[in-house]
């Protein structure tokens, strides 16, 4: 089954027919970005001053520790925000500053535009996006995060139109025929986590041009798991067949999967 371009581009409206599957809006990819300053002192100062050997070496020592402190602590603040929204369960207000994070560790030109392109993911650092992930998957129960919607994609053998299906970023119509369309951002999502809320549903991530981003995060080093190859059994693809002809009462061959993913 082909799989066309564009995910999701919520804030275009939230119309049911025209505005299918963008996933997130272009505000899905905030320019914001964190404004670090490196912190400075007047001992280190004082000792990058002194005229002595002794003097000079503590002042190399003393720079050293300050850089360390300085990038320990951005690490350590990076993330809070994402953290606080995630503890108290804002998943909506989680999911915007994963998209604020994605463009800052994506780097200057990402932060330019205002968005990633797929190419710019392979530089962003494995500990980044597994500390987002640690995350997701900590205060959801291990229900959210990108290896949880790896082990998916994976799954269904990267098909993105069945793994649509699974997140439920798509819904079956109803119709005679068997159809699936994207739901509206953000009124037709889940924002709320309980018993129905599916695996991998969040975070969701802008396909709007294309699903080439998507892709490339899922395909990242940092989600790599020695059971990647694992594949969605003949049982469960036949027991999804099923499902679908006792939803509707046809056959699978006439299921029809809307290939437009955009809302």
């Amino acid at each position: 089954m082909a799989t066309t371009n564009s995910l999701h581009h919520h804030h275009h409206s939230s119309s049911y027919t025209h505005h299918r599957h963008n996933l997130h809006s272009q505000s899905h990819f905030g320019p914001t970005s964190l404004s670090l300053k490196q912190p400075t002192s007047a001992a280190t100062f004082s000792l990058i001053c002194s005229a002595s050997s002794s003097s000079s070496a503590a002042a190399v020592s003393a720079v050293s520790t300050t850089n360390a402190s300085a990038t320990t602590a951005e690490t350590a603040t990076k993330f809070d925000v994402l953290e606080n929204h995630l503890v108290n369960q804002n998943f909506r207000q989680a999911d915007e500053e994963t998209r604020r994070l994605l463009i800052q560790i994506a780097g200057e030109a990402a932060v330019k535009r205002g968005y990633v392109f797929f190419s710019e993911v392979k530089t962003i650092s494995t500990e980044d996006l597994q500390a987002i992930d640690n995350l997701w998957t900590k205060y959801s129960d291990g229900r959210f995060g990108y290896s949880v919607q790896r082990k998916i994609w994976l799954k269904v053998k990267k098909d993105f139109t069945r793994f649509f299906v699974k997140v439920e970023w798509m819904k079956l119509l109803d119709t005679e025929v068997v159809q699936y369309n994207y739901r509206a951002f953000p009124d037709e999502f889940k924002w709320e986590l309980n018993d129905e809320t599916p695996l991998g549903h969040l975070p969701l991530t802008n396909a709007l041009r294309g699903t080439q981003l998507l892709k490339c995060v899922l395909s990242h080093p940092a989600f790599a798991t020695a059971d990647d190859n694992s594949g969605e059994t003949e049982e469960e693809l036949n027991r999804g067949v099923a499902v679908a002809k006792e939803q509707t009462g046809v056959g699978a061959d006439k299921r029809v999967f809307k290939t437009n993913y955009s809302f």
